[in-house]
């Protein structure tokens, strides 16, 4: 009777004492789940030319990819992560912040303007291109005056917000002819079911530029919004938002920003003014 009596309370003790342990807490912010599967889960664009897009071997590409790639290499240091590998997911316009949200991607590396609307939704980091909303046309297109022109847009752009803005300021009526994306925009001129495509300047340059004739468009003189690019990333995880930034600005300390700039931006001539005193500005110290 005694010894079955000490077998049990040794099996109480035990049960209580495994009860007691607590189970390893899952990752709770982006930088503890990198350092647990040695993943960082990276969002990119199909067709943003020249800051995200599918390039050489179907492999993402760009002047926002070549920093997010930047940003993988120095959390590798950092992290003291070497065997850290990032896996690549393609976002839409439609898809990208629930992708951050949602834990499909870490960071989003595309041509997203930072704004006080989408601040309620995500994180951004330091600014990383600054342009502006432009249009492009067919040379042969009369666009001197804008009225009654069919323009294409991406719905759900600060591009679009800005282009209605501006044309109900000037009493301009037009028609806006929604499309999918920025190859879409180029499709409607070249089978002239718009007349011209509204878009940040840069990525309007970069799909003339790889079209099977470029000669055949021109960019006009007209800027409708100010777009400031950043990186986006989920809201509430100030150590992956300060690990990004830090990157990003020994990148314009550095001055290999600039590098990074002619590979994708060359064409269009040295940085400009506005380029340079942006990397100055968040070049921030450590």
């Amino acid at each position: 009777m005694r010894r079955r009596v000490l077998l049990g309370m040794l099996t109480m003790w035990l049960a209580a004492g495994c009860a007691s342990t607590p189970a390893p807490a899952p990752p709770t912010t982006t930088l503890e789940r990198i350092k647990a599967t040695k993943t960082i889960n990276l969002g990119y664009r199909d067709s943003s030319v020249p800051f995200s897009f599918v390039g050489p071997g179907q492999k993402p590409s760009g002047y926002s990819v070549d920093l997010c790639q930047q940003v993988v290499e120095d959390l590798k240091r950092d992290l003291q992560l070497p065997d850290l590998s990032a896996k690549w997911t393609p976002v839409t316009v439609d898809s990208r912040v629930a992708a951050l949200q949602n834990g499909t991607i870490d960071l989003e590396c595309g041509s997203t303007t930072n704004t006080f609307s989408r601040q309620a939704q995500v994180d951004f980091s330091l600014t990383t291109f600054v342009t502006g909303a432009s249009l492009l046309a067919l040379k042969d297109t009369t666009t001197t005056n804008l009225g009654g022109l069919r323009l294409a847009v991406i719905p759900g752009t600060t591009t679009e917000r800005a282009l209605k803005a501006a044309m109900e300021k000037s009493g301009t009526n037009v028609q806006l002819v929604p499309v999918k994306d920025h190859v879409d925009g180029r499709t409607a001129l070249e089978q002239k079911t718009a007349d011209a495509y509204a878009s940040d300047r840069e990525i309007l340059i970069g799909l003339a530029l790889t079209a099977q004739n470029p000669t055949q468009f021109a960019l006009l003189d007209r800027y409708f919004s100010y777009e400031p690019y950043a990186l986006m990333l989920r809201r509430g995880d100030p150590d992956f938002r300060i690990a990004v930034n830090r990157s990003l600005a020994r990148l314009y300390r550095s001055g290999d920003i600039v590098a990074i700039y002619r590979r994708w931006l060359g064409q269009l001539g040295a940085p400009g003014a506005l380029e340079v005193a942006t990397w100055a500005i968040e070049g921030l110290p450590e």
